[in-house]
């Protein structure tokens, strides 16, 4: 009998404490968060979107009453990362991380986008001294995509060049190379270190308007068709305080911070999940994700 209570008693410990852990889950989802950290991306000069950034995060918090900080992140794994622990609570995604954090965080939404982002391009470039007028023309030149991890530096122009009949892991001269991000792939390409790249459409032309690269050095050969990229995505958290930042950052207009004008854009626009629904397929079929 006595054995037989002690069993029992166990038996009610575990029952209680596998309640208690479930409520601790359920309640989470709804708690308030006390600080907004806030993530993006590190896709081009760290300096210009530290700052924009940060004028980002303060704008942000004077339009919801929200404390907001901005958390910059080494390279796009980490960020992608630290949304997965709920250290990252607000992120611009690309289109490809955006999945990937969004597989990991099934609660999390893709709630805004640029305009230029529901009909993205990358641009294939090369040095002004290799002759090249095709996307089969790649075939032994040295190449460098960007990051990884990147939609428009590396899995849409990977995407493309398998689609006109390249293998870019051995039709190229040696591998490919990752630069780390758009401005640093056509600094490579224009100084001659690869003979060719591809990267980011806006980020060349921001570069191009800004006197930033040297076009008598390296120029576009290539424009790829138009995909979804770049995104706002917000990880889980309360309704209100999910409500308020969705409010604040669909309403924005080109003066209101620095953002705006590093992203060039005037304004954000709705999307949703789904929207990225095929380049979800196309990083599968490249089993860059599982």
């Amino acid at each position: 009998m006595k054995k037989l209570i002690a069993l029992l008693s166990l038996l009610m410990i575990f029952t209680l404490a596998a309640c208690s852990d479930n409520g601790a889950d359920e309640g989470q989802k709804d708690k308030k968060i006390e600080t907004i950290k806030i993530g993006a991306i590190p896709d081009q000069n760290a300096a210009d979107l530290n700052r924009s950034m940060e004028d980002f995060a303060k704008d942000l918090e004077e339009k919801t009453g929200l404390n907001v900080e901005y958390v910059p992140s080494v390279d796009y794994a980490a960020l992608v990362t630290a949304f997965e622990r709920g250290e990252i609570h607000l992120a611009w995604f690309g289109g490809l991380t955006g999945v990937q954090a969004r597989n990991l965080v099934p609660e999390a939404e893709a709630f805004a986008q640029r305009p230029i982002d529901e009909k993205f391009k990358s641009v294939f470039i090369a040095n002004s001294d290799v002759k090249i007028e095709k996307l089969e023309d790649l075939k032994g030149k040295s190449f460098t995509f960007g990051s990884e991890s990147s939609t428009s530096g590396h899995l849409m122009p990977r995407y493309f060049m398998m689609e006109a009949g390249l293998a870019p892991d051995q039709d190229l001269d040696g591998k490919p190379n990752y630069s780390g991000s758009h401005d640093k792939t056509y600094k490579l390409v224009e100084s001659g270190s690869f003979q060719t790249g591809a990267l980011n459409i806006s980020v060349w032309e921001a570069a191009v308007k800004e006197g930033k690269v040297d076009e008598s050095k390296v120029k576009v050969f290539y424009t790829t068709p138009e995909y979804y990229d770049y995104n706002w995505t917000l990880n889980k958290m309360d309704g209100d305080t999910k409500a308020k930042i969705k409010e604040a950052i669909l309403s924005m207009t080109s003066e209101d911070n620095e953002i705006m004008e590093l992203l060039q854009t005037d304004k954000f626009i709705a999307t949703k999940n789904e929207n990225y629904n095929a380049i979800e397929k196309v990083a599968k079929q490249l089993k860059i994700i599982k």
